[in-house]
């Protein structure tokens, strides 16, 4: 799957464990999205954390996804810590959830509409009370809770034509890691929106998550708090894949400077 050129070049990608992160921040990303969303474009942006980048290495259709990404931003942060060791100095976190509330105050500025799809009918119900809150003047445009299954191609028609006819020009997908990356790949070029994977953005922004506190946040171990929160579901994705995750990274970082070594 090739990547599309873009009417606003980003800097560059950081391979972090061969998934391609964009050297992007908030502000970078929001003016992608919304250029792009202006101009008709069809395109998908993946938040990255070390679950679905431990995911890649084992799922060949995610790691396709990811890479066919037109970009990837790095939601987590020992993915920050991996785009820094390998040369992206000054890289900071973009926060799935939180491109999610500023992709929404841009486009309720611009008069955008968006499309949210995915996760179940109350808690749409409760994110949509919690954007027009904040955000008045937001146009949501359709907001649709799909089945917990594999869809008919014919239902998966149907989904598409709705989703095209209510005229969201950015779409935001909460359906889960890995299943929300596959879907918005499958779905380029059909959609004719901005697809954006945004995972547990639904549920934080509807009050069904709480934030860590925020020294949990700077120090990386947010996903120590959601562990707390819900052990019996996170608890092998926290235990095998985060240290899996550093050892691969420590690895990738050594290469790369015995490489860079060897060129001098």
């Amino acid at each position: 799957m090739s990547r599309q050129v873009s009417p606003v070049e980003l800097d560059r990608d950081v391979l972090v464990l061969k998934v391609p992160l964009a050297t992007v921040d908030y502000d970078g990303a929001v003016s992608l999205v919304s250029d792009w969303a202006h101009s008709g474009r069809t395109a998908y942006v993946c938040a990255v954390n070390v679950h679905s980048t431990m995911e890649a290495s084992r799922d060949a259709d995610l790691r396709g996804a990811l890479r066919g990404a037109d970009f990837n931003v790095p939601d987590g942060v020992p993915i920050v810590w991996g785009m820094r060791a390998l040369g992206a100095r000054g890289q900071t976190r973009v926060f799935g959830p939180t491109l999610m509330w500023e992709v929404c105050r841009r486009a309720a500025e611009a008069g955008i509409p968006i499309g949210l799809y995915g996760s179940t009918v109350e808690t749409l119900a409760a994110l949509q009370t919690t954007l027009t809150s904040a955000c008045p003047a937001l146009r949501i445009a359709d907001a649709i809770s799909p089945p917990f299954r594999p869809l008919s191609d014919e239902e998966d028609a149907a989904m598409v034509a709705r989703i095209n006819n209510s005229g969201a020009r950015i779409v935001f997908v909460g359906l889960g890691a890995p299943k929300q990356e596959k879907w918005m790949a499958e779905h380029r070029g059909r959609v004719h929106a901005v697809m954006l994977g945004v995972g547990a953005a639904f549920d934080y922004h509807a009050g069904n998550i709480r934030r860590a506190p925020l020294w949990m946040q700077r120090a990386g171990l947010e996903w120590l708090y959601r562990l707390a929160q819900d052990p019996r579901r996170l608890w092998r994705r926290y235990i095998f894949n985060n240290p899996a995750y550093l050892l691969a990274l420590a690895r990738q970082v050594m290469r790369e400077r015995v490489l860079h070594r060897s060129e001098m």
